[in-house]
């Protein structure tokens, strides 16, 4: 068990007026050791992944309760803990796969004694129907699959013998880690087509609240808001049987109320703490401090927006950021710094340092050559729902541009709306942002955030030659010669062009306290199912 110092004892008590409705609503079996509480801050709005308008907090749903045909590997990163590793596929729904000679044919045993949550058997029918799904119900799931060439049902066949193949229009080197993301979760069809309705041929409003699958876990109970209550499935063949037959997590908005409960144990994980609690916990409590892989916290420069049209303005902004101080003051020193990087491109390395570092001359210079060289008056928008490393970041800016003329107002959006705002709409012209792209390649990335309308290309950005590099190596070998010499050229566009000022890359926070088992996974995440309780 952890040791309490005096200063975690006065907070904890300083707390206990918003704890104590907390403890109260937890049941009693929450105290057995083959159960597991887990406090997170984010808001789980749909049990359905394809749903239009999920979150990302309801992306762990599709993780724990549903299988995919493969699923990465796990690796030890240099720190110890544990992570997912890129570079290794495994079965997870398949127990053996083969690619034709020439990468367009997809074959798929599937496992014989693998069995939805009514005892049904997961068949070749139920992943065509999950994949024809994913492929047809639009926005973010579809063109996710289309990230791995995965288009439209008619690439999809259920053979005999259990058998499932994806008949490719070019080959992909997405193609087979796509099946490894949350999105093509297979589902059971029987129970899915049994409440479909003619206006919703993909029982959309079924899934929202009942999932239907095969994973790790059921879900007990979901009051939104409120908690998930994860129950093993005891029959899971996709992997190792989870030690406890029971997860619990909680939503608790007050991160100083997360924080008392991670630090008396009356919880045993606190799950994407802010780096600031990471950083002061590390002392007392098992803390977990992972780089995101392919994601960046960014400053977002519109550029449908008179201003920001302007290259030399964008740069302007680039060099009078101060870097190091949001480093320090956002992030507490954690991730890696995305600033100062050398101006030649040797290397292939994403996310990577871009060029820039705070040099008010150099700022004050490029605002001269704009058309904009008094300044102007803009707001900065961040989302209240990310607002442990928004905020101080924003302020930071604001402070910064006010001695070029530029007139910062910081306008906070919640959280619920920022998505439609920032993604959806793209109507705000100076934003901070975070994306990671889920499969590690730089092309993917700019798949997502370089692209036009893409849904995280939150700057409007468009650049006829990007557009060309990317579409010619997202599918591309890394090993063909062609590659590198495309994406570093992409590398320069997007350094000149700037309309995304990289400040950091973030890192995943999680706090333990009884808990032991955690894995980083890159949809950042609760991975419930290879987590225990600790003796300590």
């Amino acid at each position: 068990m952890t040791l309490t110092t005096r200063r975690s004892f006065l907070k904890a008590g300083a707390a206990s007026a918003a704890i104590l409705p907390f403890l109260k609503s937890l049941p009693a079996a929450a105290q057995a050791a083959e159960t597991l509480v887990v406090v997170s801050g984010q808001t789980i709005n749909s049990l359905d992944l394809h749903r239009v308008g999920t979150n990302r907090a309801s992306y762990q749903v599709a993780v724990n309760c549903y299988d995919r045909l493969v699923t990465f590997g796990r690796k030890e990163m240099p720190s110890g803990e544990m992570s997912f590793d890129y570079s290794v596929l495994e079965p997870e729904l398949a127990e053996s796969w083969d690619i034709s000679d020439d990468g367009l044919t997809l074959t798929f045993k599937i496992k014989p004694d693998a069995k939805f949550w009514d005892g049904s058997p997961v068949t070749a029918e139920d992943v065509k129907w999950s994949f024809d799904r994913a492929v047809s119900v639009g926005g973010f799931p579809t063109v996710q699959m289309k990230a791995g060439g995965l288009n439209r049902p008619e690439q999809f066949a259920a053979l005999e013998d259990g058998t499932f193949q994806i008949t490719l229009d070019f080959p992909s080197k997405l193609a087979l880690p796509d099946l490894a993301v949350p999105v093509p979760f297979v589902i059971n069809s029987k129970v899915a087509i049994a409440n479909a309705t003619e206006d919703d041929p993909w029982a959309m409003e079924y899934l929202h609240t009942t999932p239907a699958g095969s994973g790790a876990f059921k879900v007990a109970r979901w009051d939104q808001g409120q908690q998930l209550v994860y129950q093993r499935n005891d029959d899971w063949v996709g992997g190792p049987l989870p030690t406890v037959s029971r997860v619990i997590v909680r939503e608790v908005p007050s991160q100083a109320t997360r924080r008392a409960l991670i630090e008396r144990g009356d919880v045993q994980m606190s799950f994407g703490i802010p780096d600031r609690d990471a950083a002061e916990l590390a002392d007392e409590l098992t803390v977990y401090s992972t780089p995101i892989a392919n994601c960046i916290n960014c400053v977002g420069l519109n550029t449908i927006f008179e201003p920001f049209r302007d290259p030399e303005v964008r740069k302007a902004i680039a060099f009078a950021i101060p870097y190091e101080a949001i480093f320090q003051a956002a992030a507490y020193g954690r991730g890696k710094p995305l600033w100062g990087g050398e101006e030649e491109i040797n290397d292939i390395a994403w996310p990577r340092a871009f060029p820039y570092a705070t040099d008010m001359e150099k700022a004050k210079a490029h605002l001269a050559n704009s058309g904009f060289p008094d300044g102007f008056d803009v707001p900065l928008s961040i989302s209240l729902g990310l607002a442990s490393w928004m905020e101080p970041t924003a302020l930071l800016i604001q402070e910064a541009l006010a001695p070029l003329g530029i007139n910062v107002t910081v306008e906070k959006i919640p959280g619920a709306n920022w998505r439609t705002a920032a993604l959806v709409e793209k109507t705000l012209p100076m934003h901070l942002e975070n994306f990671g792209g889920w499969l590690d390649t730089p092309d993917y990335y700019f798949f997502w955030a370089y692209q036009k309308d893409r849904l995280f290309n939150s700057s409007n950005y468009f650049n006829e030659e990007v557009e060309e590099l990317t579409n010619e190596t997202l599918h591309m070998p890394v090993d063909d010669p062609e590659y590198a010499p495309k994406l570093k050229r992409m590398f320069e566009i997007a350094i000149e062009d700037l309309p995304r000022i990289p400040l950091h890359q973030p890192a995943l926070n999680v706090a333990m306290n009884g808990a032991d088992g955690y894995e980083f996974w890159f949809h950042r995440q609760l991975d419930a199912r290879p987590l225990g309780r600790s003796s300590t």
